[in-house]
């Protein structure tokens, strides 16, 4: 059982990762915006699930804490219920992928039953239920939906993610592998 610390620093470690996603999207691809909340290319999109994936229930109450964060302040400052709504859906989107991992591939504490044929079809559920959901809050709340703005918003989703995920995979290979030891000549 991970202990309270433990969750604190991984509710904080996400907030960090998601914050600092966020700021690399805005410096890089700051031109590439659909509308406001709805980029081409959306990294913070690929943080959500990897630090759920890590982090578990830690990793959505740090989304959730981050998304409240950045769309109270940063998004939509004026408008508190598409903050809140906002925030909301944005962490539960990761965290339901999440869970669909959990039954449909057993995943436990490890993740090596993540298979880079199971990250892809994570990432494309993802992609879509965290649009899916943003856009049906959309209807719901009498705001103006559009097919187009959902198509753009599952593709800057899915490529963020995608990019993001590629990202930690890489620094993950430069890792030494459990069990081997460093050989000095």
């Amino acid at each position: 059982m991970k202990s309270l610390w433990a969750e604190l620093a991984m509710v904080l470690t996400t907030v960090l990762m998601f914050l600092l996603a966020l700021l690399l999207n805005e410096w890089l691809f700051s031109s590439l915006k659909f509308v406001t909340g709805i980029n081409y290319i959306y990294l913070p999109a690929g943080m959500r699930l990897v630090c759920t994936l890590l982090f578990a229930e830690a990793g959505a109450v740090g989304l959730l804490l981050a998304s409240w964060l950045v769309c109270y302040f940063y998004f939509f400052p004026d408008d508190g219920v598409r903050a809140f709504a906002g925030g909301v859906l944005a962490s539960l989107a990761p965290y339901a992928t999440y869970k669909l991992a959990q039954r449909w591939y057993g995943l436990g504490a490890s993740l090596q039953q993540l298979t880079p044929r199971r990250l892809l079809v994570l990432s494309l559920a993802y992609a879509i239920t965290s649009p899916l959901l943003h856009h049906l809050w959309f209807a719901l709340s009498g705001a103006e939906v559009s097919l187009e703005g959902l198509v753009f918003m599952v593709l800057g989703d899915l490529s963020g993610t995608l990019i993001v995920l590629y990202i930690v995979k890489a620094l993950l290979s430069l890792l030494p592998r459990p069990g081997s030891a460093y050989k000095l000549h």
